[in-house]
């Protein structure tokens, strides 16, 4: 199971979940402390604007930080469950929660994913950015990109709801 919750809920959803995994998506300014109950070797923290494009001043989600999600995915073993964490968790922690049960059940239909991500949470606005890097990376040839651009942009809000993304049987 994986969880996406805003920073402000993060001690909360790591208590209420159980999870010992955690992926931490933050601005390169901000100081960020790993919570109690991760340990170190289960937490991955990737530094990156929220923005679509390079922009002078800023740092763009890269190939690297997508890649190094997914990578960190990959050695979860499933046992407790996953937070993935952004800011208002609405657009970095989406689109990686999203890409990430995109590669580990790779026979999932995108489009049903995406329209369960928009169920589970109205305000989520997945990062087209992080989804086409995703998309480029697992092969996709754009039906990624298509998928999340099916469902627009989510209800506007300052921070999202926590949720949880289920993964059907196999892993977590």
């Amino acid at each position: 199971m994986i969880f996406v919750t805003p920073h402000s809920r993060l001690e909360a959803t790591i208590q209420k979940s159980g999870a010992r995994h955690l992926i931490s998506l933050t601005s390169p300014d901000k100081q960020v402390e790993r919570p109690a109950g991760i340990a170190a070797d289960n937490w991955l923290l990737l530094r990156m604007n929220d923005i679509v494009e390079e922009r002078d001043g800023l740092i763009a989600p890269s190939r690297a930080h997508v890649q190094a999600a997914l990578d960190f995915a990959t050695g979860w073993n499933g046992g407790s469950p996953l937070v993935v964490s952004c800011y208002a968790g609405i657009s970095r922690s989406t689109a990686i929660a999203y890409s990430i049960v995109a590669m580990l059940r790779p026979g999932r239909d995108v489009l049903e994913l995406a329209q369960e991500l928009r169920c589970l949470s109205p305000s989520a606005t997945p990062n087209i950015r992080i989804i086409a890097l995703a998309d480029e990376i697992l092969n996709r040839n754009g039906k990624m990109v298509a998928a999340i651009s099916s469902i627009g942009r989510g209800a506007d809000a300052f921070e999202g709801t926590p949720f949880q993304l289920q993964l059907p049987p196999g892993r977590g």
